[in-house]
C-alpha cells in the first residue's frame, strides 16, 4: 500500500478542477439538483425493510469491490468495470470494501458526488450493497467537512443499500453484521461482517512512538469482543453457528504469515512450502501493510469456528488467496483506476473485483470464491487518466428523507 498513491494523482486532478468548473456547473445546474445537496446536513433512514435472502434455488452471489479510490472526478474505467462485473455475474449483494472515494474533492458537494458515482451501478440495477471504512476515505474531510459519520448517512440514503448506522461504543464507522436468511427465510443461513480496520495508528501509545513499525491501523480490541459475543448470541438465537464472512479494508498479520508459511522466515523457499500447505492462488505484488499491532481477530474467529472467510484489500497489486487453518484469507485488488497499481504499462493489468458464490445445501455454505479483471472484459488498461465529470445525482430514487438520530 503505497503512501504516495495520493500524491501522484494530484496534479491531473487540479488540472480537471480548473479546466472543468464551468462544464461541473452547467452539469449541475442542468440536473436540478435540490438544494439539500449543496448543504453540509446528510439525512437517512434505515433501511430495514430490505432483506437479503438466498435465492429459491438456494444461491446468492456476493461481488466485492475494493479501493475505487477516486474522486468527484472518477476514471471512466472504474465504473465501466463495476458495470460489466455487475452485468455478467448478476450478484445478490455487492460489498465496496474501503478506500471508496479519496482526497480531492474540496466540498461537501463534491464529496457527494464521488460517493454517488460507486454508488449508481448498484442503484441503477437495483442491487443490494453496502461499504466498509478504509484509511483513504476521509483523505477529503479536512477540505469537505464531512468525516465517515456523515459519509455513511448519506450512502444510507441510497434506496438499494443496507449499512446501518453500526454499533456504539466500539471503535470505528459503520462497524455491523447481515444475515441472510435462508430460501424459504425460516433460518439464518449466512452472516456477513462488515468492520472498520481503522486508518493509521495513533502517533504514539505510552510515550513510544512507531518508528520502525508499520503505521496503519487494525481492529481494536473491543471490535474483536463485539464480533466474539455477538456470534456467541447468533449461535444461541438460532440453535446453530451461522457461517460467515469478515470484510476489512486493511488486512491481517495473517495474510503474510500464509503467504510464508512462516512468522519469521519470507524467502522464496519458505513460499514454496505454504504454496501447496496452505492452497494458495493469486499474486502477491506487494508487501502486505496491516498495523503495527496483531488485534487478535483471527484467534477469535478460530475459536469461534463460524468465519469461513476474511477478505481485504489496501494492497491494490495483491490478489492471492489460501486457506489458513480453516479460514480463507485473501484479497480482492484494486477495483478503481484512478490509483496506484502496477508499474509501468502494466499499471492496470489486476484491476478486478472478487465473486463470492454462496450454496445453502453445502455444510460451508461458501462454495467457491475467484477474481475476475478488467482484461477480461475488453476494458483499455493503458496506463494513463481518463477521468470525467461527476454524473448528476438523482435524489428520486434515493429512500424518502427521515432524519435519525
Amino acid at each position: 500500500m503505497s503512501n504516495q498513491d495520493s500524491k501522484l494523482e494530484m496534479d491531473r486532478r487540479k488540472f480537471i478542477k480548473i479546466g472543468g468548473m464551468s462544464t461541473l456547473a452547467l452539469t449541475l445546474g442542468s440536473a436540478g439538483l435540490p438544494a439539500e445537496l449543496f448543504t453540509g446536513t446528510a439525512h437517512a433512514e434505515l433501511n430495514d425493510d430490505i432483506k437479503l435472502q438466498f435465492n429459491q434455488d438456494g444461491k446468492l452471489k456476493i461481488v466485492q469491490f475494493n479501493d475505487t479510490q477516486d474522486d468527484e472526478n472518477i476514471d471512466r474505467r472504474t465504473i465501466q468495470l463495476m458495470e460489466k462485473v455487475l452485468d455478467t455475474e448478476k450478484p445478490d449483494f455487492v460489498v465496496l470494501n474501503g478506500d471508496n472515494i479519496t482526497g480531492g474533492c474540496d466540498t461537501p458537494t463534491e464529496m457527494k458526488q464521488a460517493i454517488n458515482n460507486v454508488a449508481q451501478p448498484m442503484e441503477q440495477r437495483g442491487i443490494k450493497w453496502a461499504i466498509t471504512f478504509g484509511n483513504h476515505d476521509e483523505d477529503s474531510t479536512p477540505k469537505s467537512g464531512l468525516d465517515e459519520e456523515d459519509m455513511l448517512r448519506i450512502y444510507m440514503s441510497y434506496r438499494y443499500n443496507m449499512n446501518k448506522p453500526g454499533v456504539k461504543d466500539i471503535t470505528g464507522t459503520g462497524n455491523m453484521n447481515l444475515l441472510i436468511k435462508n430460501s424459504k427465510g425460516t433460518d439464518a443461513a449466512f452472516n456477513l461482517w462488515l468492520l472498520d480496520s481503522g486508518r493509521y495508528a495513533p502517533s504514539t501509545i505510552a510515550g513510544q512512538d512507531f518508528k520502525g513499525y508499520p503505521t496503519w491501523d487494525w481492529l481494536r480490541f473491543n471490535q474483536v469482543s463485539w464480533y466474539y459475543e455477538t456470534s456467541k448470541k447468533l449461535e444461541k438465537q438460532w440453535g446453530h453457528k451461522v457461517p460467515s464472512l469478515v470484510f476489512i479494508h486493511i488486512p491481517l498479520w495473517e495474510h503474510r504469515f500464509m503467504w510464508f508459511g512462516s512468522v519469521d522466515g519470507r524467502t522464496n523457499a519458505h513460499h514454496a512450502t505454504a504454496l501447496n500447505k496452505h492452497s494458495i492462488v493469486g499474486e502477491r505484488n506487494e508487501e502486505e501493510c496491516p498495523g503495527p499491532i496483531n488485534g487478535g481477530m483471527f484467534s477469535a474467529m478460530l475459536e469461534r469456528g463460524d468465519v469461513k472467510g476474511v477478505f481485504c484489500g489496501h494492497d491494490h497489486v495483491n490478489t492471492y488467496m489460501g486457506n489458513y487453518y480453516g479460514i480463507l484469507l485473501g484479497y480482492a485488488g484494486s477495483t478503481g483506476f484512478g490509483t496506484y497499481g502496477l508499474p509501468g504499462a502494466e499499471r492496470n493489468r489486476l484491476r478486478g473485483a472478487r465473486v463470492f458464490n454462496l450454496d445453502e445445501n453445502t455444510e460451508n455454505v461458501l462454495v467457491e470464491t475467484h477474481m475476475v479483471f478488467a482484461k477480461d472484459y475488453g476494458i483499455d488498461l493503458t496506463a494513463n487518466d481518463q477521468s470525467i465529470a461527476p454524473a448528476p445525482i438523482d435524489e428520486s430514487k434515493k429512500h424518502e428523507k427521515v432524519v435519525r438520530s
